[in-house]
């Protein structure tokens, strides 16, 4: 499941998908539009972000702050639902009205390959903007051939959520970043009772088990571009996974997920108690709200080195854009302190902006209803890997997908199925 499309298990505060394209127009002066190369100042543009109700509300008061701070420009949100997204953009692309800022993740690189949106690297120079300085490790994340096609704008990593009553019930520690796999396999041991509570709720989604391949010195894409699923790094990684479901027992399989509820996965598990610890991103803080069990935060444990996985995404400018400068001055300001603090004022996602990740408008936001150790992002920002977003993004996932089908049944062995995989990757994978 990838950024784009991993709304459909998001718990955030209000979300709701949009039934269309929801247009919304920004406060601003009534200016002409700026050629490409015509005042940076001033100029009408249009700006595409896919989500629901709270996404709409929390970019719109973004765009509200950058049209107070540069009055001639005027930005005009559409939001496009979710599973339409891409297919839309790219038609208004093609057809030679594509949108000025687009919002972008994991295929940012599916646009960039096909020429649909531009580098940013002259732009962000000439703004003096210091992605590193900015936003940390994940500054250059969305880049393709060493040019930078998007500016990081939302961010957290994977966390772990635990039980506090369940691990205080067993005299267990609470998960930290020094835990290793033999101290989570000892916890989730402890946790577990056979057919009524299980240690953890499982690894299965691409971003939980390829945290533990990174972990454990592995990569799915290797320094040439080429696959390397089918080496013993990433193979002794999914089999770990995998054993905690069918050898270990310590997390439920399909089919005790289905004996919960036909809707039930690992967040609404641990909502309800059933699983002692899950790991997901800041949206399981939203479904967790009106919980009854007493849980907090906690970075995920460690392999043979730090490593998780970050969600997010960033804003990328058209290869159609009308004012790329006027663009770009939109996108420089969206990421800075003061308009990336709606984005945890709303309970939207976690800012990429490193310096509002420490600020108590963060740490301590205002629609936090328990004690929640929110510091737990920003130590995890020091553990994120540069997951590969290939152009053949969609491409591997399916063959992620549809090849790890029998492994999570417990039909197969992970060198097996990885084997088969990396066979299927290489025709479909091709170093740039």
């Amino acid at each position: 499941m990838t950024m784009d499309t991993r709304l459909g298990r998001r718990g955030f505060l209000g979300l709701g998908l949009a039934a269309g394209v929801v247009t919304l127009t920004a406060c601003g002066a009534d200016n002409k539009t700026a050629t490409a190369s015509g005042d940076a100042e001033a100029a009408d543009l249009v700006m595409t972000v896919w989500g629901g109700e709270n996404d709409k509300t929390t970019y719109q008061k973004r765009i509200d702050l950058v049209t107070q701070k540069y009055p001639k420009l005027k930005i005009t949100l559409q939001l496009i639902p979710n599973d339409g997204y891409a297919q839309k953009v790219q038609t208004m692309i093609a057809g030679g009205k594509g949108p000025d800022i687009m919002q972008v993740a994991e295929s940012v690189n599916v646009y960039s390959s096909k020429n649909q949106i531009q580098p940013l690297d002259d732009l962000a120079g000439k703004a003096g903007l210091d992605l590193e300085k900015r936003f940390g490790s994940i500054g250059n994340l969305y880049s393709y051939q060493d040019k930078v096609y998007a500016i990081p704008d939302r961010s957290g990593a994977m966390i772990v959520f635990y039980n506090k009553a369940l691990f205080a019930a067993k005299g267990i520690k609470a998960p930290s970043a020094d835990w290793t796999w033999d101290d989570a396999l000892s916890a989730f041991k402890e946790l577990t009772v056979p057919g009524k509570q299980w240690g953890y709720a499982g690894s299965g989604w691409w971003a939980q088990w390829w945290s533990f391949v990174y972990q454990n010195g592995g990569k799915i894409i290797d320094d040439s571009g080429k696959p390397a699923v089918a080496s013993d790094e990433v193979v002794e990684a999914l089999q770990w996974a995998g054993d905690l479901v069918f050898k270990h027992g310590v997390v439920p399989t399909q089919k005790d997920y289905a004996n919960m509820g036909a809707d039930v996965g690992g967040d609404q598990a641990f909502a309800n108690g059933k699983v002692a610890v899950n790991t997901t991103g800041f949206w399981g803080i939203g479904g967790l709200t009106k919980s009854k069990i007493e849980w907090d935060i906690a970075p995920l444990w460690k392999g043979k080195q730090q490593a998780v996985t970050a969600f997010g995404s960033g804003l990328a400018i058209s290869r159609t854009a009308k004012n790329p400068a006027a663009a770009f001055k939109a996108i420089d300001f969206l990421t800075s302190p003061d308009a990336q603090q709606q984005i945890i004022a709303t309970g939207q996602d976690v800012p990429a902006n490193l310096d509002v990740q420490k600020s108590d408008a963060f740490l301590k936001p205002s629609w936090m209803t328990k004690p929640v150790d929110m510091n737990v992002f920003g130590e995890s920002s020091g553990f994120v890997y540069r997951a590969p977003f290939i152009p053949q993004w969609n491409e591997m996932q399916k063959a992620f997908d549809d090849g790890l089908a029998d492994f999570w049944l417990g039909k197969q062995d992970a060198r097996t199925a990885l084997t088969a995989i990396q066979k299927q990757l290489e025709s479909i994978v091709k170093p740039a």
